[in-house]
């Protein structure tokens, strides 16, 4: 049973190196050479050592099915989006239930384009000369 499920599998790595360009994108010298900043990487070894540790807290505490269902709330919420047009998804819900419309940081300090005086939204109605069909 396992030798036909295992003719079926096709690997896509060609001597451990992944070479499918459209599943991985294309390999640059550069990225392989030059890794992140050992402060970028020790941040995000950090956050994820605070959300597992967060996880097991709470599988402790309540149970596994409740880490489970906030996982699941999680995964909705991120694919939940506006459709495009000129208002801009804010995921609010995604950021409800991670916590992290709570922290203030510099880019809600910062001003948006989309919210200056002067940024006219694109009119849907309107061609901007770049379609085929446009005359």
């Amino acid at each position: 049973m396992e030798d036909a499920s295992a003719s079926k599998f096709i690997p896509h790595q060609i001597g451990g190196v992944q070479n499918d360009a459209l599943r991985f994108g294309l390999h640059g010298v550069k990225s392989d050479i030059v890794g992140s900043h050992p402060l970028q990487s020790s941040l995000q070894s950090t956050r994820r050592m605070d959300e597992a540790m967060k996880r097991q807290c709470k599988v402790n505490l309540y149970g596994t099915a409740f880490p489970m269902k906030e996982e699941l709330d999680r995964q909705i919420l991120s694919r939940f989006q506006r459709p495009p047009g000129p208002i801009p998804s804010s995921m609010l819900g995604l950021e409800t239930v991670t916590g992290s419309v709570d922290h203030f940081g510099f880019e809600d300090c910062l001003n948006d384009p989309r919210e200056s005086e002067t940024f006219r939204p694109l009119d849907m109605h309107h061609g901007d000369g770049s379609s085929p069909w446009s005359i």
